[in-house]
């Protein structure tokens, strides 16, 4: 699915970033990327935290199979193992299938001029 298709959003993007600890590090420059279930946001939306604007840059679909280190790293982790224990922890009993899909939130931090 391009960006340029996207199904209606499930959510807003006020609900995207939540939790304090993901917020902290969305702050930090630590993440720049979250996976949800549903789709948050469309692209060129702006999500403010703490008085700080994030642009989303890209919001596409990945399976869970599809992640990888270097993923987990812009999700605000070491590595898949510590993401996939996080998750997991959220969301008790669910499986990890590498067949299941959710959405792609990217974003980038917006200069306090723009």
């Amino acid at each position: 699915m391009t960006d340029n298709v996207l199904p209606p959003k499930t959510c807003e993007i006020d609900r995207m970033v939540t939790k304090p600890e993901d917020v902290e590090k969305v702050l930090k420059g630590k993440k720049t990327a979250t996976r949800r279930n549903g789709r948050y946001a469309d692209p060129g939306e702006v999500m403010v935290l703490e008085g700080q604007s994030f642009k989303v840059d890209r919001v596409y679909r990945q399976t869970l199979g599809d992640l990888t280190d270097e993923i987990a790293v812009q999700e605000g982790y070491e590595n898949l193992e510590a993401y996939k224990d996080s998750i997991l922890s959220i969301h008790p009993g669910m499986p990890w299938k590498a067949t299941m899909q959710v959405w792609v939130h990217e974003f980038s931090m917006l200069d306090s001029n723009e």
